[in-house]
């Protein structure tokens, strides 16, 4: 069949809410490719989440009604995401014979053996992944758990602007989801990628073996410090900061005495994570390193990483392959697409079988 003749199909909007600002990612597929249909990115107030936990509702849910107004009308649904370091992921094996029912109270006895919480605080759900390698009978079950409260105030925050929380994911589910439009080798050979998110207050690696993360850690840094400075000298508000750092218009006595030693401190602490990663067993060396993020936006930060890691760095951007609207303004996208990697994996969610 002729592609313009295949079926269009419209996903639910990826929605990526952080510690400084909302990330929204609207994607379409038509056939085998995808469509780049409409993105925003919204700043937060400090107060609105702290350390990835969501501290006023209002705030959140406003700033998603902005987000749907920049992004435009017919948007009714929507995939958002809890943290990683607030989810619980074991692999546990039961029997393939369990009915589907019987499997349910089977995960929750299970469950109920290694989550330090009471089963009525906790959202839980489970994927059957396949017959266990060791054991043809049984099934490998991968179970994963957070607090309720963690997906509630996401699905009331995203509920009171008008769009609908389809699916609450986990922010670690879409990175591996994204990871293959990164790189064409990534899902098919034993090579090593690593991605590195640079957050607003965390900075985290993840490395990837045939399209699965086998690596990944989380530490205490992130854009955070580098507005904070900017802020102080300049009296900018956060917003506007993270703004002027993606498209590269900071003044250039801020660039020079702000933004060129704290790009070193960046390298110098993803060359940590990276020893970290080395020392935790043996390993080959990457190929390739993406970095994401706000901060990853930063002019020239991928060639002094580069230069600090000693393997080849690249900043994220998973839309290179996609058809865009003709709204979008393509040279703003590519400042703005280290950002929205978590989100775009999120969106990508809705096509999934």
């Amino acid at each position: 069949m002729l592609s313009f003749l295949s079926k269009q199909e419209k996903g639910w909007v990826g929605i990526d809410i952080g510690s400084s600002s909302i990330k929204m990612v609207a994607l379409s597929k038509r056939g085998k490719g995808l469509r780049l249909d409409s993105y925003a990115i919204v700043p937060l107030p400090s107060s609105a989440v702290i350390e990835s936990s969501i501290q006023d509702i209002g705030q959140v849910s406003e700033a998603v009604e902005k987000g749907l107004k920049i992004c435009g009308g017919g948007l009714t649904t929507c995939v958002a995401a809890v943290p990683s370091s607030a989810v619980i992921a074991k692999t546990i094996q039961l029997s393939n014979a369990f009915t589907e029912f019987e499997l349910e109270e089977q995960v929750k006895l299970e469950a109920d053996r290694f989550i330090p919480y009471p089963l009525n605080e906790i959202a839980l759900d489970f994927e059957v992944l396949g017959p266990s390698e060791s054991s043809p009978e049984l099934n490998d079950i991968l179970l994963v758990a957070c607090r309720r409260d963690d997906v509630e105030m996401r699905e009331d925050a995203i509920n009171s602007s008008g769009l609908k929380c389809e699916v609450v994911d986990v922010d670690r589910f879409a990175t591996e989801r994204v990871v293959g439009l990164l790189d064409n080798a990534a899902d098919t050979t034993d090579q090593l990628i690593g991605l590195v998110d640079i957050g607003a207050s965390t900075l985290t690696l993840n490395v990837f073996k045939n399209g699965k993360i086998v690596y990944d850690r989380e530490q205490a840094f992130g854009g955070n410090d580098l507005s904070n400075i900017i802020h102080q000298q300049s009296g900018l508000e956060a917003g506007e900061v993270e703004h002027l750092l993606r498209s590269g218009e900071l003044s250039e006595e801020l660039k020079q005495s702000v933004v060129l030693p704290f790009r070193s401190t960046v390298s110098q602490q993803v060359s940590r994570s990276l020893q970290f990663f080395y020392s935790s067993g043996p390993h080959n060396e990457l190929s390739k390193l993406y970095i994401l993020g706000g901060t990853a936006a930063i002019d020239g930060l991928a060639e002094q990483m580069q230069a600090e890691v000693g393997v080849a760095v690249e900043v994220a951007n998973p839309f290179v392959g996609m058809d865009l609207d003709s709204k979008i303004n393509a040279g703003r996208l590519s400042q703005d697409a280290p950002t929205l990697v978590k989100a775009c994996g999120l969106a990508l969610r809705s096509f999934e079988g």
